[in-house]
């Protein structure tokens, strides 16, 4: 089968990533009979250098001429004083809104391999944890209004957090149809006791739920999740929230897992397409020397074939042979600690592609 990719590298460690995914993916192309063509694209802090834009148009166009985008990262300090609107992180907002990713999904699964990385006891975490946290992606206080007025007490900024019953509806649906493929379980997380836009939420979730009878559906608040979180994350199976919430709750989640540098993510719309980029940032510190972790833009190669390609057992290939390298005793420097061999960028994807 052929599959046209929008590349999207982006900034500090994004194109090393990047170049190791290609490799992978290419490798699996030759194993399973695949042709994966790739299309490299600009945007963030690399597009502001080259044309002043973080989203160009042809980025924009070559994206929805695809079948799916891979995102190494955007940003970095060298873009750091730019206005909010001009920043490079923009970029991500941009191709959300323009591509109707309103779903994200961020697993956070805790390898058997780096349970000592975990920063939590291991009787909180034993057996293992294998979380994922649905994110409604295009609407909310990130995408609200905004703006700024005179006060009394001098100038005021406001952002808007609103939601239509659609909006809602259509993440919910998300979620507890990932919940049927699971364990059945499902935590909704607002904060109902405060803001209108999460009681209308919690309405709509359990309008939903009526669909679902198959499903335990629990209600908490934000602040009570992010507790239980660390308290005890076994209790959660599908968490379904709002975008602020969804943003802080999944990087809590993901941390609690040891390393960020392995995690990845999709973004998706209707239908098969969706975005797929690792949780880590540009990391600029690290760019260029062979240091970055690859292993969660790999990962977010294998969530393109699972949910936009529907290669399955191409996607579990790519899982078993990064869980191979980790019992193998090699790390990145993000995962590394007393006793294993310490690998680069390069060695990290040259070592997965030979346990495909």
């Amino acid at each position: 089968m052929d599959f046209k990719i929008a590349l999207v590298p982006g900034d500090g460690i994004g194109p090393e990533v990047i170049e190791e995914t290609i490799k992978v993916l290419n490798k699996i192309g030759e194993k399973y009979n695949h042709k994966f063509q790739f299309t490299t694209v600009l945007a963030g802090g690399a597009a502001i250098d080259a044309v002043g834009n973080c989203l160009p148009q042809d980025t924009i166009d070559v994206c929805k001429n695809s079948d799916a985008i891979l995102l190494g990262a955007v940003g970095g300090w060298k873009w750091d004083t730019l206005p909010g609107d001009k920043r490079p992180e923009r970029a991500i907002l941009g191709l959300r809104k323009q591509l109707g990713l309103f779903a994200n999904l961020r697993p956070a699964l805790l390898f058997e391999e780096l349970a000592e990385a975990c920063p939590l006891k291991s009787e909180i975490i034993e057996g293992g944890l294998d979380i994922v946290v649905v994110r409604e992606l295009t609407g909310g206080i990130y995408f609200g209004e905004k703006g700024f007025k005179d006060t009394e007490l001098g100038r005021a900024a406001y952002d808007v957090e609103q939601y239509a019953e659609e909006e809602v509806r259509r993440i919910a649906v998300v979620a507890f149809d990932m919940a049927m493929k699971r364990n059945k379980r499902i935590t909704s997380v607002d904060k109902a006791n405060v803001l209108e836009s999460s009681r209308l939420w919690r309405s709509v979730v359990n309008e939903v739920a009526k669909d679902y009878p198959d499903v335990e559906l629990n209600h908490l608040y934000v602040d009570n999740a992010a507790m239980q979180m660390v308290r005890n994350p076994k209790q959660f199976d599908v968490i379904v929230t709002s975008n602020i919430f969804g943003d802080i709750l999944s990087d809590e989640a993901s941390m609690i897992t040891g390393s960020i540098g392995m995690l990845p993510s999709a973004s998706l719309a209707k239908g098969n397409f969706g975005l797929y980029e690792p949780v880590h940032g540009s990391a600029p510190d690290i760019a260029g020397q062979n240091q970055a972790n690859p292993m969660a833009a790999i990962l977010s190669a294998a969530m393109m074939l699972r949910y936009s390609f529907g290669l399955l057992k191409e996607a579990d290939n790519i899982e078993k042979a990064i869980k191979s390298v980790l019992s193998q005793g090699y790390r990145t420097a993000d995962i590394m600690s007393s006793g294993y061999k310490l690998i680069g960028t390069k060695e990290a994807g040259d070592r997965i592609i030979s346990q495909l």
